[in-house]
Protein backbone atom coordinates (compact mmCIF):
# COMPACT_ATOMS: atom_id res chain seq x y z
CA UNK A 1 0.00 0.00 0.00
CA UNK A 2 1.05 3.32 -1.04
CA UNK A 3 -0.64 4.71 2.75
CA UNK A 4 1.02 5.11 6.32
CA UNK A 5 -0.40 6.49 9.50
CA UNK A 6 -3.27 6.34 11.48
CA UNK A 7 -5.02 9.62 12.99
CA UNK A 8 -2.50 11.45 10.34
CA UNK A 9 -2.73 9.23 7.17
CA UNK A 10 0.03 10.03 4.50
CA UNK A 11 -0.72 8.83 0.65
CA UNK A 12 1.99 9.19 -2.07
CA UNK A 13 1.31 8.58 -5.92
CA UNK A 14 3.07 8.91 -9.28
CA UNK A 15 6.28 7.98 -11.43
CA UNK A 16 9.44 9.06 -11.60
CA UNK A 17 8.85 9.94 -15.17
CA UNK A 18 5.41 10.79 -14.75
CA UNK A 19 3.58 14.24 -15.69
CA UNK A 20 2.47 14.85 -12.16
CA UNK A 21 3.45 13.18 -8.48
CA UNK A 22 1.52 14.05 -5.25
CA UNK A 23 1.18 13.77 -1.48
CA UNK A 24 -2.50 13.20 0.04
CA UNK A 25 -2.21 14.23 4.05
CA UNK A 26 -5.61 13.50 5.83
CA UNK A 27 -6.03 14.01 9.01
CA UNK A 28 -4.41 17.20 8.95
CA UNK A 29 -6.05 20.08 11.58
CA UNK A 30 -7.22 22.67 10.50
CA UNK A 31 -5.68 26.26 11.05
CA UNK A 32 -2.29 25.61 10.00
CA UNK A 33 -0.59 28.68 8.26
CA UNK A 34 0.63 26.95 5.06
CA UNK A 35 2.64 28.93 1.84
CA UNK A 36 4.66 27.34 -0.76
CA UNK A 37 7.35 29.48 0.76
CA UNK A 38 7.23 26.71 3.91
CA UNK A 39 8.27 24.24 1.79
CA UNK A 40 10.96 25.61 -0.51
CA UNK A 41 14.07 25.33 2.59
CA UNK A 42 13.49 21.41 3.14
CA UNK A 43 12.87 20.86 -0.68
CA UNK A 44 16.24 22.48 -1.50
CA UNK A 45 18.09 20.69 0.96
CA UNK A 46 17.21 17.73 -0.61
CA UNK A 47 17.89 18.42 -4.15
CA UNK A 48 20.68 17.34 -6.12
CA UNK A 49 23.56 19.23 -7.23
CA UNK A 50 26.18 19.52 -4.86
CA UNK A 51 28.99 16.50 -5.10
CA UNK A 52 28.47 12.87 -5.74
CA UNK A 53 24.72 13.79 -6.52
CA UNK A 54 22.77 13.35 -9.90
CA UNK A 55 22.54 16.22 -12.41
CA UNK A 56 18.95 16.28 -13.33
CA UNK A 57 17.27 19.09 -11.45
CA UNK A 58 14.20 20.01 -10.94
CA UNK A 59 11.89 23.26 -10.36
CA UNK A 60 10.59 21.14 -7.03
CA UNK A 61 7.44 23.96 -6.64
CA UNK A 62 4.74 22.58 -5.40
CA UNK A 63 1.14 23.25 -6.56
CA UNK A 64 -0.84 23.39 -3.24
CA UNK A 65 -4.01 21.13 -4.65
CA UNK A 66 -6.30 20.97 -1.98
CA UNK A 67 -6.82 21.07 1.70
CA UNK A 68 -5.67 24.88 1.99
CA UNK A 69 -7.66 28.12 1.52
CA UNK A 70 -6.90 31.67 2.34
CA UNK A 71 -3.11 30.40 3.50
CA UNK A 72 -4.55 27.93 5.99
CA UNK A 73 -5.20 24.00 6.04
CA UNK A 74 -9.35 23.81 6.00
CA UNK A 75 -9.19 20.39 7.96
CA UNK A 76 -10.05 18.48 4.56
CA UNK A 77 -7.52 16.24 2.82
CA UNK A 78 -4.50 18.08 1.93
CA UNK A 79 -3.38 17.49 -1.53
CA UNK A 80 0.34 18.60 -2.76
CA UNK A 81 2.02 17.97 -6.60
CA UNK A 82 4.64 18.44 -8.37
CA UNK A 83 5.64 18.31 -11.69
CA UNK A 84 8.13 16.31 -13.42
CA UNK A 85 10.19 18.29 -16.65
CA UNK A 86 13.57 17.25 -16.85
CA UNK A 87 13.22 13.55 -17.71
CA UNK A 88 15.44 11.55 -20.09
CA UNK A 89 13.06 8.41 -20.42
CA UNK A 90 15.33 7.02 -23.25
CA UNK A 91 18.07 6.48 -21.04
CA UNK A 92 16.07 3.28 -19.01
CA UNK A 93 14.92 1.40 -22.25
CA UNK A 94 18.12 -1.31 -21.53
CA UNK A 95 15.86 -1.46 -18.37
CA UNK A 96 13.35 -3.65 -20.06
CA UNK A 97 15.42 -6.43 -20.68
CA UNK A 98 18.70 -6.43 -18.18
CA UNK A 99 17.61 -5.43 -14.89
CA UNK A 100 19.52 -3.37 -12.54
CA UNK A 101 21.43 -5.59 -9.62
CA UNK A 102 20.00 -4.28 -6.67
CA UNK A 103 17.20 -2.45 -7.72
CA UNK A 104 13.52 -2.82 -7.77
CA UNK A 105 13.48 -3.43 -11.60
CA UNK A 106 13.29 -7.42 -11.34
CA UNK A 107 10.88 -7.43 -8.54
CA UNK A 108 8.46 -4.21 -10.09
CA UNK A 109 8.57 -6.86 -13.19
CA UNK A 110 7.19 -9.77 -11.09
CA UNK A 111 4.70 -8.20 -9.10
CA UNK A 112 3.33 -5.99 -11.51
CA UNK A 113 3.02 -8.84 -14.54
CA UNK A 114 5.35 -6.15 -16.69
CA UNK A 115 2.59 -3.04 -16.71
CA UNK A 116 4.73 -0.92 -14.06
CA UNK A 117 6.19 1.73 -15.02
CA UNK A 118 9.67 1.52 -15.48
CA UNK A 119 11.13 4.81 -16.46
CA UNK A 120 13.42 6.48 -14.53
CA UNK A 121 12.13 3.59 -11.60
CA UNK A 122 9.30 4.49 -11.75
CA UNK A 123 7.01 4.25 -8.73
CA UNK A 124 9.93 3.03 -7.06
CA UNK A 125 12.52 6.11 -7.71
CA UNK A 126 14.15 7.69 -5.10
CA UNK A 127 12.43 11.34 -6.74
CA UNK A 128 9.71 10.35 -4.39
CA UNK A 129 11.04 11.11 -1.68
CA UNK A 130 10.32 14.93 -2.89
CA UNK A 131 6.85 13.67 -1.88
CA UNK A 132 7.69 12.57 1.92
CA UNK A 133 9.78 15.56 2.32
CA UNK A 134 6.71 18.01 1.31
CA UNK A 135 4.76 15.81 3.82
CA UNK A 136 7.26 16.41 6.03
CA UNK A 137 6.91 20.08 6.14
CA UNK A 138 3.22 19.89 7.28
CA UNK A 139 3.74 16.99 9.90
CA UNK A 140 6.90 19.52 11.57
CA UNK A 141 3.66 22.14 11.29
CA UNK A 142 2.40 20.19 13.96
CA UNK A 143 4.90 19.05 16.09
CA UNK A 144 6.35 22.61 15.96
CA UNK A 145 7.57 22.21 20.13
CA UNK A 146 9.96 19.08 18.76
CA UNK A 147 13.01 19.80 17.58
CA UNK A 148 13.97 17.30 14.95
CA UNK A 149 17.63 17.32 13.32
CA UNK A 150 19.26 14.71 11.32
CA UNK A 151 22.57 14.21 10.04
CA UNK A 152 25.14 12.45 8.31
CA UNK A 153 27.88 10.87 10.04
CA UNK A 154 29.48 8.45 7.69
CA UNK A 155 29.69 7.93 4.01
CA UNK A 156 31.79 4.74 2.55
CA UNK A 157 32.74 4.12 6.31
CA UNK A 158 34.62 7.16 6.96
CA UNK A 159 33.72 9.97 8.86
CA UNK A 160 35.10 11.85 6.78
CA UNK A 161 32.37 12.81 4.26
CA UNK A 162 34.93 13.78 1.32
CA UNK A 163 37.22 11.48 1.78
CA UNK A 164 34.42 8.69 1.84
CA UNK A 165 33.11 10.33 -1.41
CA UNK A 166 36.19 10.13 -2.89
CA UNK A 167 36.44 6.75 -2.79
CA UNK A 168 33.44 6.34 -5.10
CA UNK A 169 34.06 8.84 -7.62
CA UNK A 170 37.76 7.46 -8.15
CA UNK A 171 36.10 3.92 -8.72
CA UNK A 172 32.83 5.18 -10.60
CA UNK A 173 31.25 3.49 -8.01
CA UNK A 174 28.55 4.27 -5.49
CA UNK A 175 28.72 4.14 -1.17
CA UNK A 176 26.10 4.06 1.38
CA UNK A 177 26.32 5.94 4.65
CA UNK A 178 25.40 6.50 8.33
CA UNK A 179 22.14 8.89 9.05
CA UNK A 180 21.54 10.03 12.54
CA UNK A 181 18.61 11.33 13.88
CA UNK A 182 17.87 13.48 17.19
CA UNK A 183 15.27 15.24 18.70
CA UNK A 184 14.41 17.30 21.39
CA UNK A 185 11.79 18.47 23.72
CA UNK A 186 10.60 14.96 23.12
CA UNK A 187 6.89 14.57 24.93
CA UNK A 188 6.32 11.47 27.63
CA UNK A 189 4.14 8.66 26.14
CA UNK A 190 4.43 8.90 22.18
CA UNK A 191 4.03 4.53 21.36
CA UNK A 192 1.40 2.16 22.14
CA UNK A 193 2.44 -1.36 22.97
CA UNK A 194 3.01 -3.44 22.04
CA UNK A 195 2.47 -3.96 17.73
CA UNK A 196 2.49 0.23 17.50
CA UNK A 197 5.86 1.03 19.82
CA UNK A 198 7.98 4.35 18.85
CA UNK A 199 10.57 1.93 17.16
CA UNK A 200 8.10 0.29 15.05
CA UNK A 201 6.49 3.18 14.18
CA UNK A 202 9.58 4.99 13.52
CA UNK A 203 11.22 1.75 11.80
CA UNK A 204 8.25 1.58 9.61
CA UNK A 205 8.54 4.87 8.14
CA UNK A 206 12.42 4.74 8.00
CA UNK A 207 12.30 1.37 5.66
CA UNK A 208 9.98 3.54 4.02
CA UNK A 209 12.76 5.35 2.66
CA UNK A 210 14.54 3.86 -0.31
CA UNK A 211 17.99 2.54 0.23
CA UNK A 212 17.36 2.21 3.94
CA UNK A 213 18.62 -1.47 5.15
CA UNK A 214 19.14 -1.52 9.12
CA UNK A 215 18.29 1.11 11.55
CA UNK A 216 19.40 1.02 15.90
CA UNK A 217 17.96 3.47 18.44
CA UNK A 218 20.46 4.40 21.50
CA UNK A 219 23.29 2.69 21.89
CA UNK A 220 21.81 -0.09 18.95
CA UNK A 221 23.97 -3.43 18.49
CA UNK A 222 26.23 -1.81 20.87
CA UNK A 223 24.09 -2.51 23.61
CA UNK A 224 24.77 -6.54 22.85
CA UNK A 225 27.97 -5.80 24.00
CA UNK A 226 27.60 -4.18 27.12
CA UNK A 227 26.17 -5.44 31.01
CA UNK A 228 22.87 -4.80 32.39
CA UNK A 229 24.71 -2.23 35.05
CA UNK A 230 26.48 -0.22 32.08
CA UNK A 231 23.25 -0.46 29.92
CA UNK A 232 20.56 0.69 32.22
CA UNK A 233 19.86 4.24 32.30
CA UNK A 234 19.68 5.71 35.55
CA UNK A 235 16.56 7.91 36.84
CA UNK A 236 18.56 11.39 37.92
CA UNK A 237 15.03 13.19 39.59
CA UNK A 238 10.85 12.72 39.65
CA UNK A 239 10.84 14.25 35.70
CA UNK A 240 12.61 11.00 34.65
CA UNK A 241 15.79 12.28 33.47
CA UNK A 242 18.11 9.66 33.23
CA UNK A 243 22.15 9.81 33.71
CA UNK A 244 23.13 8.34 30.26
CA UNK A 245 20.72 7.26 26.85
CA UNK A 246 21.51 4.39 25.81
CA UNK A 247 17.80 3.75 25.07
CA UNK A 248 17.78 6.35 22.97
CA UNK A 249 14.59 8.07 24.49
CA UNK A 250 12.48 5.23 24.33
CA UNK A 251 11.17 2.49 27.20
CA UNK A 252 9.10 0.07 26.57
CA UNK A 253 8.28 1.12 23.53
CA UNK A 254 6.84 4.59 25.02
CA UNK A 255 8.84 8.01 24.63
CA UNK A 256 10.24 9.04 28.36
CA UNK A 257 11.25 12.81 27.72
CA UNK A 258 14.67 11.92 27.02
CA UNK A 259 16.36 13.09 23.76
CA UNK A 260 15.22 10.51 21.19
CA UNK A 261 18.42 9.26 19.29
CA UNK A 262 18.85 6.41 16.05
CA UNK A 263 20.54 5.96 13.30
CA UNK A 264 19.80 4.03 10.10
CA UNK A 265 22.09 2.84 7.48
CA UNK A 266 21.77 3.65 3.59
CA UNK A 267 23.21 1.19 0.96
CA UNK A 268 24.87 2.10 -2.08
CA UNK A 269 23.08 3.39 -5.24
CA UNK A 270 22.25 0.59 -7.38
CA UNK A 271 22.85 2.59 -10.18
CA UNK A 272 26.57 2.54 -11.09
CA UNK A 273 28.86 3.53 -13.91
CA UNK A 274 30.96 0.24 -13.71
CA UNK A 275 30.38 -1.71 -16.41
CA UNK A 276 28.19 -5.72 -14.60
CA UNK A 277 27.22 -8.88 -15.70
CA UNK A 278 24.10 -9.71 -14.87
CA UNK A 279 21.29 -11.93 -16.68
CA UNK A 280 19.72 -10.52 -19.95
CA UNK A 281 15.82 -11.75 -19.52
CA UNK A 282 14.99 -11.47 -23.29
CA UNK A 283 17.95 -12.99 -24.30
CA UNK A 284 18.17 -15.66 -21.53
CA UNK A 285 21.76 -15.66 -21.18
CA UNK A 286 24.47 -13.49 -19.23
CA UNK A 287 24.70 -10.28 -20.44
CA UNK A 288 27.12 -6.39 -19.93
CA UNK A 289 25.20 -4.71 -18.48
CA UNK A 290 26.13 -0.98 -18.18
CA UNK A 291 24.13 1.95 -16.93
CA UNK A 292 22.97 4.71 -18.37
CA UNK A 293 20.85 7.55 -16.75
CA UNK A 294 21.47 10.31 -14.27
CA UNK A 295 22.39 8.79 -10.88
CA UNK A 296 23.43 9.59 -7.53
CA UNK A 297 27.01 7.96 -6.57
CA UNK A 298 26.06 8.61 -2.54
CA UNK A 299 22.02 9.29 -2.02
CA UNK A 300 22.78 9.22 1.61
CA UNK A 301 23.74 12.69 1.09
CA UNK A 302 19.98 13.63 0.74
CA UNK A 303 18.43 11.76 3.02
CA UNK A 304 18.63 13.51 6.42
CA UNK A 305 15.69 16.02 5.32
CA UNK A 306 13.87 12.90 4.02
CA UNK A 307 14.66 11.11 7.63
CA UNK A 308 13.66 13.91 9.37
CA UNK A 309 10.38 14.53 6.96
CA UNK A 310 9.54 10.38 8.34
CA UNK A 311 9.78 11.32 11.80
CA UNK A 312 7.64 14.27 12.09
CA UNK A 313 5.43 12.54 10.11
CA UNK A 314 5.48 9.96 12.83
CA UNK A 315 5.91 11.90 15.73
CA UNK A 316 2.80 14.20 14.70
CA UNK A 317 0.61 10.78 13.85
CA UNK A 318 0.94 10.32 18.07
CA UNK A 319 0.92 13.63 19.08
CA UNK A 320 -2.35 13.83 17.16
CA UNK A 321 -3.60 9.95 18.49
CA UNK A 322 -2.98 11.74 22.09
CA UNK A 323 -5.27 14.76 21.92
CA UNK A 324 -8.47 12.74 21.00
Amino acid sequence: MNTFGHQLRVSVFGESHGEVMGVTLDGVPPGISLSIEDFLTDISRRKPGAKGTTPRIEEDIPILASGIYNGFSTGAPLTILFENKNIRSEDYEKSKAIFRPGHADFTAQQKFKGFQDFRGGGHFSGRLTLLLVAAGVIAKKIVADIVISAEILSIGGESDLELGLQKALERKDSVGGIIECRCLKMPIGFGEPLFESLESALSHAMFSIPAVKGIEFGSGFKAAEMFGSEHNDRYLDASGATATNHSGGISGGISNGNELVFRIAVKPTSSIGIEQQTWNFEKNEMDELKVRGRHDLCIALRVPVIVEAMTALVLADFSLRARD
